[in-house]
């Protein structure tokens, strides 16, 4: 599995396109909720893009969120990029985002739609690279793979090691052998034709993994689905052990719930806890476990290095073989339970991907 790693890192890596110009107007969706840590930098970073023909749309459920004196603050620093705010109310239905994104592409005014978490910071050439991509009309839905930036937390920079790891790893690999057929949530891109081909906001909105959907059903109807060749920030805050847990652990049973046969092959996935289950029964094998843990070495560096020039990693290298233990062990409890809390909320996971609330 690790040198299909490293196989479909060099792919992806001379698969992507040479730089292009567009003027494709772009709608940019920003769904808040509260004051996330950096905010305030990750909001100026697209108000900062260095292109022209944009708008920005936020939406927040009451102004007494903590993230409007940010927008306001940055839609008056920069009065020529054209900004909105929404005020979408509480959502009907169990995916608060999905809800936020329904009522700002009602509000866009532009055909393409760049949905981005209020977590993600960009450099000022983000919005040229995604418009040269959509310059081709076949593409329907692209998904930018992102490099975790942890804060102080010794557990978030353990999580963002392992996203930088093996999350993306899993990616590239299903990339090279099946295509993209899903969509990464933190940043995504998609047109309007699209989301009224697969039926709307309305076919996401009970869907907990709803980017994974709407890249799966995109592809379904003939449009095409790619991996950017952009890589965002993703900046994951600092969290201690419990909430970082929490977090993992409703990643796992949702990525269970969205693809149950590919869960279940997430075991040959992370090899270092195998090899070092197979030491502690066969301490003569010690040359295997070497060998495992160079090749995870490599593909680790294929992933981090190679494509999302991830400093983290570069300066913690030693700390993977503890996070890949820590996954391994969250991967076996994602096996149990179906419940998850989400922002406050418990949520009851169901078995074709859909969630709903738990009624205090």
């Amino acid at each position: 599995y690790c040198v299909l790693v490293i196989v479909a890192a060099r792919r992806y890596l001379v698969e992507q396109p040479f730089p292009l110009q567009s003027t494709l107007p772009l709608s940019v969706l920003k769904p808040l909720a509260g004051l996330d840590e950096g905010l305030e930098d990750n909001l100026r970073a697209f108000f900062n893009q260095d292109y022209r023909n944009f708008e920005l749309l936020f939406a927040v459920r009451t102004e007494a969120d903590a993230a409007v004196p940010i927008v306001l603050q940055l839609q008056a620093e920069f009065p020529c990029v054209s900004s909105r705010l929404l005020l979408v109310g509480e959502p009907p239905y169990p995916n608060a985002k999905v809800w936020s994104l329904s009522q700002m592409t009602d509000a866009a005014q532009h055909d393409i739609l760049v949905m981005s978490d209020s977590d993600i910071r960009v450099a000022p050439d983000f919005l040229q690279t995604i418009a040269a991509e959509f310059s081709d009309p076949k593409l329907g839905v692209s998904s930018c793979p992102y490099r975790a930036v942890p804060g102080e937390s010794f557990w978030s920079a353990l999580e963002a090691i392992g996203m930088n790891t093996e999350f993306l790893a899993g990616v590239l690999v299903a990339r090279m052998l099946e295509g993209m057929k899903f969509a990464l949530g933190p940043t995504a891109t998609a047109r309007k034709q699209v989301l009224a081909d697969i039926g709307g906001w309305e076919r996401l909105k009970d869907y907990l993994a709803e980017d994974f959907v709407l890249g799966n059903a995109a592809a379904e109807k003939g449009w095409g689905v790619i991996l950017s060749s952009y890589a965002v920030d993703h900046r994951i805050g600092s969290q201690s052990f419990a909430p970082n847990a929490r977090h993992r652990l409703r990643w796992f049973r949702s990525t269970r719930r969205s693809r149950p046969a590919g869960y279940v092959g997430q075991l040959f996935t992370n090899p270092l806890p195998l090899a070092i289950l197979l030491l502690i029964i066969r301490p003569d094998w010690w040359p295997l476990v070497c060998v495992t843990a160079a090749i995870r070495g490599l593909a680790a560096v294929a992933t981090a290095v190679w494509i999302l020039h991830d400093p983290l990693t570069k300066r913690l290298w030693f700390l993977l073989p503890l996070q890949d233990l820590l996954s391994f062990i969250f991967w076996l409890a994602g096996f149990f339970g179906n419940t998850i809390t989400w922002r406050g909320r418990r949520y009851l996971l169901m078995k074709d991907g859909t969630f709903r609330l738990i009624e205090a």
